[in-house]
């Protein structure tokens, strides 16, 4: 019982740090990105290449629109406008962006990141869509565990494991049928070239 309250705490005070960014309705919608078919979710994991360890997970959505589940991240663009963890307007462009921040020298780390395309009916990707934009706000260290628990409550993906580890659900996502997998990396992706964008943080630094 002890255990439990105390786990029952730490998740209360976990949560209570999560970070609420509203954007406008006005900047949602001149930000708003349709990629038009095929339906689709793309996992992106975060891999540290010094340890070996997750870092980070976020789900690509391209459902009515396209838009990145990025859970307590730290991805932020000015023609990206983010609602509670969704950012909008996700042209190609600025997927290569989200690319670029993630697979890359950092800090004295180097990353790359397995990305992992799922083709869905378009209802499924709307459920998702949805799910996404009615989660809200995800506190630090939450990323696997919010991603994965929003895909359970999703029909086809009943026996994805809830987890809190990134490389965990990634390895869960990719054995589901159909799922295309590649991994980018800072020689392959030629980070922060030629996508005309810039590198910035959420405290709006610029990272080189």
């Amino acid at each position: 019982m002890f255990r439990m309250l105390a786990a029952l705490a730490v998740s209360l005070l976990l949560s209570a740090c999560a970070e609420s960014i509203w954007a406008s309705d006005e900047e949602i919608a001149r930000a708003t990105y349709v990629a038009g078919p095929p339906p689709a979710i793309t996992l992106f994991t975060t891999i540290n290449d010094r340890n070996g360890s997750g870092a980070h997970s976020a789900l690509l959505i391209n459902g009515s629109q396209r838009v990145l589940f990025d859970p307590a991240g730290t991805f932020s663009h000015p023609r990206s406008p983010e609602r509670d963890d969704v950012h909008f307007g996700m042209s190609d462009r600025l997927v290569n962006f989200y690319l670029d921040y993630h697979a890359r020298d950092g800090d004295g780390e180097q990353f790359h990141v397995i990305e992992q395309k799922l083709l869905l009916s378009p209802e499924v990707a709307e459920m998702i869509l949805q799910k996404a934009l009615q989660n809200g706000a995800v506190p630090k260290a939450h990323c696997a565990n919010s991603i994965s628990g929003l895909l359970r409550g999703v029909p086809g993906f009943e026996g994805l494991s809830r987890t809190w580890f990134p490389k965990k659900l990634a390895a869960d996502f990719g054995k589901l049928p159909g799922v295309q997998e590649r991994i980018v990396t800072e020689e392959n992706d030629n980070p922060g070239e030629g996508h005309g964008v810039v590198l910035i943080n959420k405290k709006g630094d610029r990272v080189n």
